[in-house]
C-alpha cells in the first residue's frame, strides 16, 4: 500500500467514492476525478448495504471515475474505509486502456445493479455525514466495514 500514491497509481471508483461530498469528508479535499467506464464489470447492489461492489460481468459496464493524485496517507484512509470483503486489484479502464487500481467485491452480490441516482437522492447526505464522523472518530465504529452501513437494499 505504501507505494500506491501519486499520479501513476490512480483508482477507479464506481460507488460512494465517486461523490465529491464523500471524498471531501474522508480526505479533506476532492482529488482530480475523470469520468471513466470499465467493461466486463458491473457495480452490483449488495445485500443489506447502501453501497455497491464491483463484480465481474461478461456484458457489464461499470460507470464511475478515475481518482488520481492520491497521497500515501489518502490511500491509507481509503483502504481503511473499504469493507474487508473488497480486494484491491489492477484493471484497465475503457477508452484509455490505462491500468488503474479498483476495489473488487469478493463475496456474494445481488443480481441487480446499484442505483447511483437513488443513492444520491436517498442516502448521500446521511452517508457523507457518517463518513465524516468515521473519519473523526474511527474507534467509535466497531465493525470492519469502514463506516459499515447496513441499510435498505438498493
Amino acid at each position: 500500500m505504501g507505494r500506491l500514491f501519486g499520479l501513476d497509481h490512480a483508482l477507479f471508483v464506481y460507488g460512494t467514492l465517486q461523490f465529491p461530498e464523500v471524498l471531501r469528508t474522508l480526505l479533506g479535499r476532492v482529488p482530480p476525478l475523470e469520468p471513466a467506464e470499465l467493461t466486463g464489470w458491473r457495480a452490483a447492489a449488495l445485500p443489506r448495504r447502501i453501497y455497491p461492489g464491483l463484480v465481474a460481468a461478461t456484458h457489464g459496464l461499470a460507470r464511475g471515475a478515475v481518482l488520481s493524485g492520491l497521497t500515501a496517507p489518502e490511500w491509507a484512509v481509503l483502504d481503511a474505509f473499504e469493507d474487508d470483503e473488497y480486494d484491491l486489484r489492477r484493471v484497465r479502464v475503457e477508452a484509455t486502456n490505462v491500468p488503474v487500481w479498483t476495489y473488487v467485491w469478493t463475496v456474494a452480490a445481488d443480481p441487480a445493479d446499484w442505483q447511483r441516482d437513488r443513492f444520491a437522492t436517498e442516502h448521500l447526505a446521511r452517508f457523507a455525514a457518517r463518513s465524516a464522523r468515521w473519519r473523526r472518530d474511527l474507534a467509535s465504529f466497531s465493525d470492519s466495514a469502514g463506516p459499515g452501513w447496513a441499510g435498505p437494499q438498493m
